[in-house]
């Protein structure tokens, strides 16, 4: 799978984005050929080599007639442009999408509907080609997943045509909603509406590096000259081993040991830690210190439940420590399929590696109940509803 990683160290805009996929071999023959087609007349588009803080990076142009104006556009209208550029389907989708969701945050910072959104700078003609641009080099490099840094936004204020507006912009907070943001000194705006608005729609993931092996790497520069920062924009691009066929992910383990404490003391403890949230708990018989005999309680838990389950362990049992550490598991796909038995409705869990069915057994709870009710054995009812799933699966 090829990946690209936005490195938004120093924030984002559009003209940075645009240029950091020519930096990492989108052609601008071919972005040249797209503003044609969006017939916006008099815009060109061109790339140069530029350095910021002794870096190279590379600064996409989109020249405007000197004597046109910014012309404020109301959101069909910009629509109406990419619909009409003959553009691949999926190019033209994502560009609508990321003016539309432009358009929202918009209405939202203003209190006012979308169909009353005019655009200011984001409806000028080098927002346009930026936008449309940008998903043409995705597309054009075969991006098929992005991955983003978390993004700063800068400090202090921004002048735009609603006045000077604190940073974040409003729209560009919205955009931002639910997206892990960084901390930076550097003033000014880092992060402009459009570079959020592209960068979100595109992005499926946010955080470090992903692993990968890299293939190119693009810096994109932007017109604002940082203090501390190079305003730049880098992007890596990378080959990623596909997915394993099992699930993965990652949870703590919390250990503890005990030597004086009842069955019913330790089952009590794990069923408060499963109340919880625990994943998990089992009990170990084990031989402690001077050949006395223990037991040792594990929970398997989410990092965020940590602290919360160990002050459960610690109340609930007579242990005086907790060892803790992370570890990597491989799950199957699960899922509950409901089945009609003649004993009435039993849920089966199906565990797959693929599109492989590798294990299914019917919820415990559900035969139980059924078993009691109906006076038949567990073993009956749990025989019957693997039969019924074993028909309509085959079927």
């Amino acid at each position: 799978m090829r990946v690209a990683y936005f490195d938004c160290f120093s924030g984002a805009a559009g003209d940075m984005i645009l240029g950091a996929l020519v930096d990492a071999g989108c052609s601008v023959e071919r972005l040249a050929d797209v503003v044609t087609r969006l017939n916006l007349p008099g815009v060109e588009v061109s790339a140069q080599r530029v350095t910021r803080h002794e870096l190279a990076a590379t600064q996409v142009v989109v020249a405007t007639p000197p004597e046109t104006p910014p012309k404020h556009r109301h959101l069909p209208e910009i629509l109406r442009i990419i619909a009409g550029a003959g553009l691949d389907p999926v190019v033209a989708e994502r560009a609508a999408t990321i003016f539309r969701r432009l358009a929202q945050a918009e209405a939202n910072a203003h209190a006012i509907p979308v169909e009353k959104v005019h655009f200011h700078e984001v409806g000028a003609a080098d927002a346009i080609v930026d936008i449309v641009c940008s998903c043409v080099g995705v597309a054009e490099l075969g991006l098929e997943r992005v991955v983003c840094s978390p993004i700063p936004t800068g400090s202090g204020t921004v002048t735009c045509a609603h006045g000077v507006l604190p940073v974040p912009a409003p729209a560009t907070a919205h955009l931002l909603k639910d997206v892990p943001l960084a901390a930076c000194d550097e003033p000014g705006e880092l992060t402009t509406p459009t570079g959020a608005a592209i960068l979100t729609t595109l992005a499926e993931d946010y955080g470090p590096l992903p692993p990968m092996r890299i293939s190119s790497v693009g810096c994109g520069a932007g017109t604002r000259e940082g203090r501390t920062l190079p305003n730049l924009l880098r992007l890596i691009v990378g080959e990623v081993e596909p997915e394993p066929l099992d699930h993965q992910d990652v949870v703590c383990v919390l250990e503890a040991q005990c030597d004086d404490a009842t069955g019913q003391t330790l089952a009590y403890a794990c069923e408060r830690l499963l109340e919880a949230g625990a994943l998990d708990t089992f009990i170990v018989p084990i031989i402690m210190k001077k050949s006395r005999p223990g037991q040792l309680l594990t929970a398997l838990c989410r990092r965020e439940d940590v602290a919360a389950l160990e002050t459960i362990i610690f109340r609930e049992t007579t242990t005086l420590g907790i060892r803790r550490h992370e570890t990597r598991r491989s799950k199957l796909t699960r899922e509950h399929v409901t089945v009609q038995t003649r004993f009435g409705e039993v849920r089966v869990k199906v565990g797959r590696r693929g599109d492989e069915t590798v294990r299914t057994w019917p919820e415990y709870e559900d035969c139980a109940a059924i078993a009691r009710e109906s006076g038949v054995p567990l073993r009956a009812v749990q025989q019957e509803a693997l039969r019924v799933w074993a028909d309509e699966h085959d079927a």
